[in-house]
């Protein structure tokens, strides 16, 4: 496996590389949800480049910038294990040499959920993926559901952009209690950690009620809210109904849809979601 830090070098890799590529963008702090898209990106036989870039300018407040986790040496291991060709670690420095006054606006997409408590986020994930796209050139790039509306926003830049490179969506990887795998829950503390997997089940909640054949969004809504509440050290952000492309809180549900959560446990916030449809049987 080899380890490179600057587009210089990355570009020259790229260049002698024959056969596709898939690259695995991140930004550190890799778990099993890392790894199942590593493996993803290996079953399509072509050469995997995972990036590990911190990236300041999708952060809201330089505290959570500062306490995101840097696991370095860790990740090196990490993929080296997984069979990964090639890890990408710029520093700051090289991905922005210089104050940036070019970035990628996704519109609509990011107008809910999301973007809507933390401005200008999507701003900073698309330009930071627009890069890493234009620098290693992958012919597949591989996200989380996790982070759906992250995935939207991804998959309409590209298509809006005409970018040659297939953007995959991997499923979201859980804890045998349910929670979804991510690096921050490595600050939760013992007792919000046991109090996570509520969230979950509120998504399960709303999953049922809308596969029992509910239509109206707000009544699901208030079903998981309910299950959330009784927690009071759940703090919810936002809990939406939305179509699944478009990301649009929906009123009424005529087909899949996702239902997107955001809650702080302390001084940690969480997302997660499902979707969700009609039983057919």
């Amino acid at each position: 496996m080899r380890a490179l830090t600057s587009i210089a070098e990355m570009r020259g890799w790229r260049t002698q590389t024959r056969g596709s590529v898939a690259l695995v963008p991140t930004m550190g702090a890799l778990h099993a949800g890392h790894g199942r898209l590593i493996d993803c990106a290996r079953q399509h036989g072509a050469s995997v480049a995972v990036s590990i870039f911190v990236n300041p300018i999708q952060f809201n407040q330089d505290e959570d910038y500062r306490r995101y986790p840097r696991t370095a040496e860790n990740d090196l291991a990490f993929c080296d294990a997984r069979g990964v060709d090639l890890v990408f670690q710029p520093p700051v420095e090289e991905m922005y040499p210089q104050p940036q006054l070019t970035f990628v606006e996704v519109g609509r997409v990011t107008d809910y959920m999301e973007g809507r408590f933390r401005p200008g986020h999507f701003r900073g994930v698309a330009t930071a993926v627009l890069k890493l796209l234009q620098i290693v050139q992958p012919e597949r790039a591989y996200f989380g559901e996790k982070d759906a509306q992250q995935l939207a926003v991804v998959r309409r830049m590209v298509k809006d952009l005409n970018l040659p490179v297939e953007i995959v969506g991997v499923p979201t990887v859980r804890e045998p209690d349910g929670l979804a795998l991510s690096s921050r829950n490595q600050h939760l503390t013992a007792a919000e950690r046991e109090i996570a997997p509520r969230l979950y089940q509120a998504l399960r909640a709303a999953q049922h009620c809308i596969a029992a054949g509910e239509i109206c969004a707000e009544v699901v809504k208030r079903a998981a809210i309910e299950l959330l509440a009784a927690e009071s050290r759940i703090r919810v952000e936002y809990l939406e109904v939305a179509d699944e492309d478009g990301m649009q809180p929906v009123e009424r549900i005529t087909g899949p849809v996702l239902v997107a959560v955001a809650a702080w446990l302390g001084r940690t916030r969480l997302i997660d979601n499902v979707r969700c449809e009609h039983s057919t049987g």
